[in-house]
């Protein structure tokens, strides 16, 4: 009792190996994997060939098929010798081989491999190209069931199986999320027969190709500019190596810290501002800042930015247990309470126990957020008013000793309390007060540069105006919506 797994090339039966020709024509029994395949019709031994399309027509889902496939060809195995054929090579995109694969090393038995010439060759043939300048390749039903492709833009890819119209559909729309819509990409027809074909048209446009069908791959070709993580992270490399930027070199994690914070705020001013491209430019140097702090981390020995990606997605997934765990829940609020739940579980379990509710709020949050957060942490176990005339009656009272105070470091202090306590006011309110004064500094400005162009319009500086035109040009601000 053996099992001889054979591929049958990409079509044609002259691709066929010599020795795959006479396994299929000695064995007792020869199972397909599908008829569907340039060369079965030619292939020896017609009486001991039977096929598996049957489970394709009873299983609507492909795990379920290739799990039927698995358990028919072992359980025959089982009982004589076999011989499965699959298309192309057994191991190039051949879920079912590495199911058999696993069935015969649990079992302790021999599977004898016959490789045939993949898809890949005559595809490279075809596109004439070099596989080993970076080619990627990946099965297009795994790519199209997921959010964003797990590609590298800067190399090329080759993604098998595009059987069917709606498949390039959902896979296009993955893509999309990596490549630009108009973007070049080949559809690859029938690779290995007579009548093989490519079809070069734009990414959007693949799922509208007349030509699909079971021997179709697309080839996406690597993007001439920029684009991938890797290449960021080597333009970082290069800049802190030998030959790099002698200023880029001398910075470390406490150098670049003014840099995080300021590019962190032009971020937020191009978030205010609604520029979408401001923000990607701002983004991009922001990214800029961590790619460097984990550069300089990689030098030192203290991490890599993969350490921190890992860290990053199982810290997500973990903390979501309403996406990719059983737990339930009924709104954002429960997804609030659970995330701090676990998040105080991995502060136990890795030693980091706090003395303080408050010691989660960072000590670099700006005064005014880290205000609001303190009394966020601290209305949680009851320490809040009951309504809001309560809040407002402690501003009324923290404004009168504010006004009460009289030598300087009281009035400080008291100023301290009543913004605090506006703070907790805005939290009632639902008003983030950080955004609020951001937008009223926003506001100030429109208004005091229509004094200033207004002014020179006039020909007149500021200098020379008294408040009250000062105020006028303000008033004619405010009432053009400014």
């Amino acid at each position: 009792m053996t099992l001889t797994i054979v591929g049958l090339g990409p079509g044609h039966v002259d691709d066929l190996s010599r020795r795959a020709w006479r396994a299929i024509e000695s064995a007792p029994r020869v199972i397909l994997r599908t008829r569907q395949h340039p060369c079965v019709p030619d292939l020896p031994n017609q009486a001991a060939i039977s096929s598996c399309d049957d489970l394709y027509e009873k299983n609507p889902k492909f795990e379920d098929v290739y799990a039927a496939i698995v358990n028919r060809v072992w359980d025959a195995s089982q009982n004589g010798d076999v011989v499965y054929a699959v298309p192309g090579d057994p191991l190039v995109a051949e879920s079912t081989v590495i199911g058999l694969l696993e069935r015969a090393k649990a079992a302790n038995e021999t599977v004898t491999v016959i490789n045939g010439i993949s898809f890949i060759e005559p595809a490279l043939a075809l596109l004439e190209i070099d596989a080993v300048n970076g080619l990627q390749i990946h099965d297009a039903i795994t790519i199209a069931a997921m959010h964003h492709p797990p590609l590298n833009p800067d190399t090329p890819a080759l993604l098998a199986q595009v059987y069917s119209r709606a498949l390039a559909s959902d896979l296009k729309l993955t893509l999309m999320n990596q490549y630009p819509d108009e973007f070049e990409v080949v559809l690859i027809h029938g690779a290995g027969t007579p009548d093989a074909t490519i079809e070069r048209l734009p990414l959007y446009e693949i799922d509208r190709s007349a030509h699909i069908d079971l021997l179709t791959a697309l080839y996406v070709p690597a993007h001439p500019s920029l684009r991938g993580f890797e290449a960021l992270q080597e333009v970082t490399a290069h800049l802190r190596a030998p030959e790099g930027c002698p200023w880029d070199r001398e910075q470390t994690h406490l150098s670049l810290r003014k840099y995080l914070l300021e590019e962190t705020y032009e971020v937020l001013e191009a978030l205010d501002a609604g520029d979408p491209d401001a923000l990607r430019e701002e983004l991009g140097d922001l990214l800029l800042q961590i790619s460097l702090h984990a550069q300089i981390a990689t030098e030192d020995g203290e991490f890599l930015m993969s350490d921190v990606i890992t860290s990053l997605n199982h810290k997500l997934i973990r903390r979501h247990p309403h996406v990719w765990g059983e737990t339930a829940v009924s709104g954002a609020a429960d997804v609030v309470t659970n995330w701090e739940a676990l998040k105080k579980q991995e502060h136990a379990a890795a030693g980091k126990t706090r003395k303080s509710i408050l010691d989660g709020v960072p000590k670099g949050l700006p005064a005014l957020a880290q205000a609001l957060e303190y009394t966020a942490k601290a209305a949680k176990p009851g320490f809040d008013w009951k309504q809001l005339d309560d809040v407002k009656a402690k501003v009324r009272e923290e404004l009168a000793e504010l006004l009460e105070a009289a030598d300087p470091d009281h009035v400080r202090e008291e100023f301290g309390d009543l913004l605090f306590v506006l703070a907790n006011w805005a939290r009632w309110l639902k008003i983030d007060p950080e955004i609020a004064l951001r937008e009223a500094n926003a506001k100030f400005y429109r208004r005091f540069t229509f004094i200033e162009e207004s002014a020179a319009a006039q020909g007149r500086e500021l200098k020379s105006m008294t408040l009250e035109e000062m105020d006028t040009l303000w008033d004619q601000a405010k009432a053009r919506g400014m």
